[in-house]
């Protein structure tokens, strides 16, 4: 880190600090894992994934169609029988296995879902990998006591449970669908998204170094004809998704009258309230936090920041210094704090709907930093003089892109921040715990946080409401959408 006296507001310029891709070992190609094994699928149909800040093609990996999706079924509903009737305790150890094997393997992880994903290593090594192995540690403590999760005194499990994940928490994801669905007695057959498999066939292998039995877990990887298939697969009896809002909903009609169980994470826009008692230095940190922790590519991100008139104008200074200071780049970079956006179609998202901000009125800012040649990047952008009615404002631009609007009474900003067809997440910024509480109370949220933004515990449930979705993963709440009575 060397003195940098040319650049105004930076004391200091920071020199590269690479991750090494030596701490994974990409193969040319990767098939489905069925069964305990991987093959390819069934008509050798293949997709590639690359690097979304290089454009580097990492793999090609095979594209699971209807007859792939029957045998992973088949080898869950087969392995379901034996896996259910082990005692709480026996599962428990396979989930206690998993969670140290991501542990010893962290680095590996980390890197390979920045690869795969764009998002920033220091999120991937310090939040995202962590999290999953607390969530297996989590749920192998409540294997052998279901009877205390709220289903009864003698709960059962579902059975086969049909799993779709996103790509902008992949390995994340798949813990918080896959550690609860195990301990409760359930197998498992998951479809990650196209654009990053990686992890997920990474953590295939660690199911066989933990000893997990053959068909337990299944992962078909495939576009979005393979989740359709998933979950219209009539031997399947739960559905699990995160994902879109349309999807979603297109989920829920494939599945009406099937009595399949049905737990649906969507989209959000959640609003940030600062009060004007707040302290700002650290509602900065967690209005950046926010929206620009992956990029914004992230359901329950602030994507609506709502300040009390009085501090407007000094939360805007403040937040514009701040974003100045942020640095673009390369995602392997341990200094970098924006990193590329996924793909070249979230990216055209992302555009498509900050032009609709600049097109409606909206005054646009954007951090002064360089964009790289290569790969998918869209600077941290904020956008003033946004009224309710501006699209920015209405829609999920799943980007970082942050919409400011203002606000005068704590009624006001409760009427504000309702006003959307979503309801997964708010934060609320106050040093008056009363205040705090009023306001929470009133938001139609499904997490609400306090002076603080985008905190996660394996312990805590999390979900939403409105077209956010419904049911909850986290906590004893995860475990009940795995069980019957």
């Amino acid at each position: 880190m060397t003195a940098n006296a040319s650049t105004p507001g930076k004391a200091f310029e920071y020199a590269p600090a690479p991750e090494s891709r030596s701490a994974v070992d990409i193969a040319a190609s990767y098939g489905l894992f069925i069964d305990g094994k991987f093959s390819e699928a069934a008509d050798g149909g293949v997709l590639k994934t690359v690097n979304p800040a290089t454009e580097e093609v990492l793999a090609e990996v095979a594209v699971g169609g209807e007859a792939d999706v029957d045998r992973a079924v088949k080898a869950a509903r087969k392995a379901f029988r034996s896996w259910s009737a082990l005692p709480g305790a026996e599962r428990a150890k396979y989930l206690f296995r998993i969670a140290r094997l991501v542990q010893e393997h962290g680095r590996e992880l980390a890197v390979l879902e920045t690869l795969d994903n764009g998002k920033p290593i220091r999120e991937s090594r310090d939040v995202d990998v962590p999290l999953v192995a607390a969530h297996f540690f989590h749920y192998a403590g409540w294997a052998d006591k279901l009877a205390y999760a709220g289903r009864g005194p003698n709960p059962r499990p579902l059975g086969v449970a049909g799993q779709v994940i996103p790509w902008n928490f992949p390995l994340l994801m798949l813990a918080w669908k896959i550690a609860p669905a195990l301990a409760a007695g359930n197998t498992v057959v998951l479809k990650p998204a196209e654009t990053t498999p990686l992890t997920a066939l990474r953590f295939a292998e660690i199911c066989v170094e933990a000893g997990l039995p053959p068909g337990v877990v299944n992962i078909v990887t495939g576009a979005g004809a393979t989740g359709r298939a998933v979950v219209a697969h009539p031997d399947v009896d739960k559905i699990a998704f995160t994902g879109s809002t349309p999807v979603g909903k297109e989920i829920i009609r494939t599945v009406a009258g099937t009595g399949k169980k049905l737990t649906l994470e969507l989209g959000g826009k959640a609003a940030n309230i600062v009060y004007d008692d707040a302290a700002l230095d650290s509602a900065i940190e967690g209005i950046v936090n926010g929206i620009f922790f992956n990029q914004g590519q992230v359901c329950c991100a602030g994507s609506r920041l709502l300040v009390q008139e009085s501090v407007a104008d000094e939360v805007l200074a403040m937040l514009t210094r701040r974003l100045g200071s942020l640095r673009l780049g390369d995602p392997l970079d341990k200094n970098t704090d924006v990193g590329a956006i996924n793909s070249a179609a979230q990216l055209d998202r992302i555009r498509t709907l900050a032009a609709s901000g600049d097109d409606e009125g909206a005054e646009r800012w954007t951090a002064p930093c360089e964009i790289p040649a290569k790969g998918f990047w869209f600077p941290p952008t904020v956008f003033t003089g946004v009224t309710q009615a501006h699209r920015i404002a209405r829609e999920e631009i799943f980007g970082p892109v942050l919409s400011v609007l203002t606000f005068r009474t704590p009624a006001e900003a409760v009427e504000k921040a309702n006003n959307t067809p979503y309801g997964l997440s708010a934060g609320v910024w106050t040093e008056k715990g009363a205040k705090a509480l009023w306001t929470a109370q009133r938001l139609r949220a499904g997490v609400v946080w306090t002076n603080t933004f985008n905190r996660f515990d394996p312990a805590s449930p999390f979900g939403g409401f409105k077209e956010s979705g419904f049911g909850r993963e986290g906590g004893r709440h995860g475990l009940e959408a795995y069980l019957d009575d």
